[in-house]
């Protein structure tokens, strides 16, 4: 399955109609959810408003609106909410629908509605749209139900950036969890420099964690001592450092 050329925004949309029901179509000046529907595919965002509905759908079991959705499916499209809960769970009808419109506009949609730019959304959608950061996050929600990481306590070491992104203690052993994700059902990664020096170092205790097929329902797999079952090249690559420093003291 191909992604959406809007999926993330679609996803948005779909995600604020299943949580705030009427009150947010009325953000965007309409009354009914056909009227939204129609709005949403005059933008281009949609072919059709069964695309929008469908959105709606996919969220709804996730949500208290005396609507079932796709409640089928609740589970494997839980990573979804999961992921807009960490960037915007917290906002209030009103400003979720500010950022669905600024994201609009920022897309070159003629809204027809005035929008307020707000660079941390703008840096937050951006980080929706990165494969890693959707691949962390189900991997946030996904690892202790893998027989290895069952009943592991899991320590966040993206910051450090020393080579792996979570620690996992499970009883008295500690494993290196560094994951990466694929948006199709196979395909090929980078490690850095620093990954590969720790894989090589923690060998069996480094666990590769791939989230593959990303763009439909997604897959964990765990593969420790990656660099005993995979082949990697070297690849040197040369960048121009820029940066701009002061000419005078500062206080």
């Amino acid at each position: 399955m191909s992604k959406h050329p809007h999926y993330e925004l679609l996803n948005l949309i779909g995600y604020g109609l299943a949580k705030f029901d009427d009150t947010f179509i009325k953000e965007f000046q309409c009354s009914s959810k056909s009227e939204f529907y129609r709005y949403i595919v005059s933008l281009g965002v949609a072919e059709t408003t069964g695309v929008v509905k469908n959105r709606m759908d996919l969220f709804d079991p996730y949500f208290d609106n005396n609507r079932k959705g796709w409640w089928q499916k609740a589970e494997v499209y839980r990573f979804r909410k999961d992921l807009i809960d960490t960037m915007f769970g917290n906002e209030d009808v009103h400003s979720f629908a500010e950022i669905v419109k600024m994201l609009l506009a920022s897309e070159g949609k003629k809204i027809g509605i005035t929008t307020i730019e707000k660079p941390i959304v703008r840096t937050k959608f951006k980080r929706l749209q990165e494969t890693g950061m959707e691949a962390e996050n189900y991997f946030i929600h996904h690892f202790d139900k893998e027989e290895k990481f069952q009943g592991g306590q899991l320590t966040d070491a993206r910051l450090y950036g020393d080579g792996y992104d979570f620690q996992v203690d499970v009883q008295e052993h500690s494993y290196l969890a560094e994951v990466k994700g694929i948006r199709k059902p196979k395909g090929r990664i980078r490690l850095t420099a620093k990954e590969f020096e720790k894989a090589k170092e923690y060998q069996s205790d480094f666990i590769l964690s791939l989230v593959t097929n990303l763009d439909d329902i997604p897959k964990l797999v765990l593969i420790d001592n990656p660099l005993n079952h995979f082949e990697f090249e070297k690849n040197v690559i040369k960048n121009e450092v820029v940066e701009y420093r002061s000419l005078e003291d500062l206080y």
